[in-house]
């Protein structure tokens, strides 16, 4: 039986479990909420744990905008195997002693992938290739090549340093590191890159995300706890939270909502600014173009 939604349209921060997709998640919460209107921002593969964003109803048009902030995970990478999936979940493709590799050699390794880089996503990725998920193709058999793409990571941090030996006895070190990024940003391929500079292959064996833009572990809720009471955040103080915000006289909140073009507040902002009436309530997100606030989304009217 579909269980009515206890809350009104806005986000819902899920502390996603392993052995979940993305995809799972949103049907759970179809559920939870009583509508088929729900969507997420940002995929994480079933392996990964921690913040999924979950849109619903009118929330699910601010998802593609929030899909465009920064992101923060927790990792641990395994230098000495290489796997098809370049993630645990693959099959081992090569091994090599990782045991002779010093924190300097790691050190400069990471330091060659922080900032602007260029990456290749793995194959078994959800990216589209003309159209078709490149983990289709890879399923298929299909031989093809991913176009590297630029990407920024702001900080990747070494916590700790493991000496392990693998199933098959070789020696491998483990690596339990930080990384904030970019959207769009591959951690399976950092892990992976960082093993090919170190000739000795690397993939990840655990990755749990704790931050996307504003939203924090701290403010996520499982889905034992969500089927418990479903807490929404209003989509007025989720996009209050998320983006710079502009609060326009009633005037101006009457125009914006007629669909007209209101002058730019000189905020200097690249990206959506969050506007607001002044009964406080979230109108629009728009954009500074030439002079004028140009709306990319309009919530109300």
């Amino acid at each position: 039986m579909k269980r009515k939604g206890t809350g009104p349209d806005g986000l819902v921060i899920v502390d996603k479990p392993e052995g979940l997709t993305s995809h799972g998640v949103v049907a759970k919460m179809r559920w939870l909420a009583g509508t088929r209107k729900v969507g997420h921002a940002g995929t994480l593969d079933p392996m990964a744990t921690g913040v999924l964003v979950i849109g619903v109803e009118r929330a699910t048009r601010l998802l593609g905008h929030l899909m465009l902030t920064a992101k923060t995970y927790e990792a641990t990478i395994r230098l000495g195997q290489n796997t098809i999936t370049d993630d645990r979940e693959g099959d081992v493709t090569s091994c090599a002693d990782a045991s002779g590799i010093g924190r300097d050699l790691i050190d400069a390794g990471i330091a060659k992938l922080t900032g602007e880089i260029m990456q290749v996503p793995s194959k078994v990725s959800a990216i589209k290739i003309d159209g078709k998920r490149s983990y289709h193709r890879v399923r298929e058999g299909e031989d093809f090549e991913i176009p590297a793409r630029a990407t920024t990571v702001h900080s990747f941090t070494v916590h700790e340093q493991r000496a392990a030996v693998a199933e098959d006895g070789t020696p491998v070190i483990d690596l339990d590191v930080t990384v904030e990024c970019s959207s769009g940003t591959y951690i399976r391929a950092l892990a992976r890159d960082l093993g090919a500079d170190l000739g000795v292959g690397g993939h990840l064996t655990a990755l749990r995300r704790t931050k996307v833009g504003p939203y924090g572990l701290d403010s996520a809720r499982t889905l034992e706890q969500l089927e418990e009471r479903l807490e929404v955040l209003p989509i007025a103080e989720a996009a209050d939270a998320a983006f710079p915000r502009w609060d326009i006289d009633a005037e101006q909140a009457r125009l914006l909502s007629n669909g007209m073009k209101l002058k730019a507040p000189g905020l200097g902002v690249d990206g959506p600014i969050a506007v607001f009436d002044p009964e406080g309530r979230f109108l629009a997100l728009v954009e500074e173009k030439g002079g004028s606030a140009r709306p990319v989304a309009v919530f109300v009217g």
